[in-house]
């Protein structure tokens, strides 16, 4: 995965400056979009492979909490059943309220 490959899922980076360690440039910053995900790295393409490494992580982590939220999810029949006691057999929507309204006004 390299920067470009974020910009294709529309992750942004942010590279904070350059910072010198022992001689050496020290290349960090984190995802826009999530930043609890940093990394920094003596170079820029080990610092996008880390920024990568974390963010596949933190996805893999995140999918398996929404199938795993899925599965627990209810159906309508089973959430309505739940809720009152009784099996679902549908909504009047006051659908009629219009037609019952027009034929108020031809009585008047």
């Amino acid at each position: 995965m390299d920067e470009e490959s974020f910009n294709e899922i529309g992750l942004t980076i942010v590279s904070y400056p350059i910072e010198i360690e022992e001689g050496r440039p020290v290349y960090a910053g984190h995802i826009k979009e999530l930043p609890m995900i940093n990394a920094s790295a003596y170079s820029r393409p080990q610092f996008i492979k880390e920024l990568a490494d974390k963010y596949l992580a933190y996805r893999e982590e995140h999918l398996e909490e929404a199938v795993e939220e899925e599965e627990t999810n209810l159906t309508i029949d089973q959430l309505l059943r739940y809720y009152d006691g009784e099996t679902f057999d549908g909504f009047d929507l006051g659908l009629n309220y219009l037609g019952n309204r027009e034929e108020s006004r031809d009585r008047e």
